[in-house]
């Protein structure tokens, strides 16, 4: 019942519930702030929880701790990365933007959808790419520089003919 009235009001994750102001979930009718602390108390410990199984679902399938540091990656994209046997910070690096968001091929007129590695994490293609360069730096493949090439100065126009 109170997932309903949750789910009403517009709650759509527990991270929702873990992180919105108290004060919004007490201005819910029926709820006060003992219940809004409570419900967030809950909330956090089962998103630590859940966590914490992941993490450990990670580890167990052999997924280096350097690819947590990827900006962008989070543990339930590890184990899903582990289980598609991108496991180490250079096989991401390696990886290109199809593999983890998916593609569509086109042939003879019909649209087939190719699932990635990453299908319904919401990530788009250029996330995807600026992940993958971030682990290109961190595994020393290109620096921070290579991905910010100082800017051309324009050329002067050339001087009118007299």
């Amino acid at each position: 019942m109170v997932g309903q009235l949750l789910a009403s009001e517009g709650f759509a994750t527990v991270a929702e519930i873990a992180f919105v102001d108290t004060d919004e979930l007490a201005s819910i009718e029926g709820f006060d702030e003992e219940t809004a602390t409570e419900l967030q108390t809950r909330a956090r410990e089962y998103l630590a929880k859940r966590e914490a199984e992941q993490d450990e679902e990670r580890k167990a399938l052999g997924v280096e701790d350097a690819l947590k540091e990827v900006p962008g990656i989070t543990t339930a994209m590890l184990v899903v990365l582990g289980k598609a046997a991108i496991k180490t910070l250079e096989d991401f690096a390696g990886s290109v933007p199809d593999e983890l968001v998916g593609w569509v091929e086109r042939k003879d007129g019909e649209a087939t959808r190719h699932p990635g590695a990453l299908d319904g994490f919401d990530l788009s293609r250029a996330d995807a790419e600026a992940m993958i360069m971030a682990a290109r730096v961190k595994a020393g493949w290109i620096t921070a520089e290579d991905l910010n090439p100082p800017e051309e100065p324009e050329a002067a126009a050339p001087a009118p003919a007299a």
